[in-house]
């Protein structure tokens, strides 16, 4: 009987390897948002022109001079990140004021005018070098809307941001997220115009060939913003997300900056036609940029830990931000 027990187990094991497996439910992540889900964690840094003009959103006449932090140290940021189990840095780039961290080919609202490293810095090289020494992912925040630039509101201006986004994309290794603000037109300096500019955030800024450059210069990026395409804003700036919290997006009906975002879509659908899933952002102190007025008012353990179990714990990744100081050190009660 044996002789016979051997090739009857190995017509059924053909047999059960032929089964195929069930057809995956839609939509489902691509292989950069599952690398991204598995990150969790990870630290935003908001320091930039701000810090140094003590507002939020600066309105873009400032001085390049006035950027001038006297310890920046950006290895002890990546260590705080690192020690406190944080994946990855997303760094604010170049926020509405238009003054860019890089020295940059395009304008001279950079640090390459300012006193900082006698104009010789690059603080987005020097924040990717660490992240690398550390073992974290790098990540850039880019704000379309731009209170500096003289061509916001025209054709011109997508080209300039084109031109920056490149110099971001392909001068510094290897980036796991692009961050693009939702906060899009309004009042602003424009070049000595001081006037408003509105914008049609649907259209303005042509996103469909924006995100294609993203995906042509960093394949493994994801792109973040309140639609998408591959990451989306939770819908508060508490690091909350909700008891559901749907990955899935009706993402064709949403744009950034829609007045009706928060209210209508930032938890998902059920029945949403894409994979989207959100990220909740949350600030360690009031402020996203460092106010000294706020050095008593950072967040507790308690209040931290209440907001990890909201945000990774109901189906978000948790993005936290620390405003860095005017020495340029993540300040000690933050740490």
């Amino acid at each position: 009987m044996k002789k016979y027990l051997l090739p009857l187990f190995m017509l059924l094991a053909c047999e059960i390897n032929e089964v195929k497996p069930p057809e995956p439910v839609h939509p489902i992540p691509s292989e950069r948002q599952l690398a991204w889900h598995e990150l969790e964690y990870y630290g935003f840094v908001h320091f930039n022109m701000n810090t140094f003009s003590d507002m939020e959103w600066g309105m873009g006449d400032e001085s390049p001079v006035q950027f001038n932090p006297t310890e920046l140290d950006t290895r002890q940021w990546a260590k705080v990140v690192k020690d406190a189990g944080m994946k990855g840095i997303i760094i604010t780039a170049k926020h509405h004021d238009g003054f860019c961290l890089w020295p940059s080919a395009y304008t001279e609202h950079s640090v390459k005018n300012s006193p900082w490293r006698d104009g010789e810095g690059d603080l987005i090289k020097e924040l990717a070098e660490a992240c690398s020494e550390f073992d974290l992912k790098f990540g850039i925040y880019y704000s379309p809307w731009d209170r500096n630039h003289a061509d916001y509101g025209k054709p011109e201006y997508i080209t300039y941001m084109r031109n920056q986004l490149t110099e971001l994309l392909t001068n510094y290794g290897d980036i796991f997220e692009v961050w693009f603000d939702g906060a899009n037109g309004g009042d602003g300096y424009y070049g000595g115009a001081n006037e408003t500019r509105r914008v049609d955030k649907k259209s303005y800024y042509d996103w469909e060939n924006t995100f294609a450059l993203v995906r042509e210069l960093q394949p493994n990026a994801v792109i973040f913003g309140d639609a998408g395409p591959d990451v989306r804003w939770v819908g508060n700036e508490h690091g909350f997300a909700y008891e559901t919290t749907w990955s899935n997006l009706l993402r064709d009906s949403v744009y950034a900056g829609m007045p009706e975002y928060s209210d209508l879509y930032a938890t998902g659908q059920e029945n949403g036609t894409h994979w989207v899933p959100a990220e909740a952002d949350v600030s360690i102190r009031p402020g996203w940029y460092y106010h000294a007025y706020e050095d008593h008012k950072v967040k507790t353990l308690p209040q931290l830990l209440d907001i990890y179990y909201k945000s990774i714990g109901q189906n978000s990744a948790l993005l936290i931000n620390f405003p860095v100081d005017r020495r340029g050190l993540i300040h000690e009660k933050d740490a």
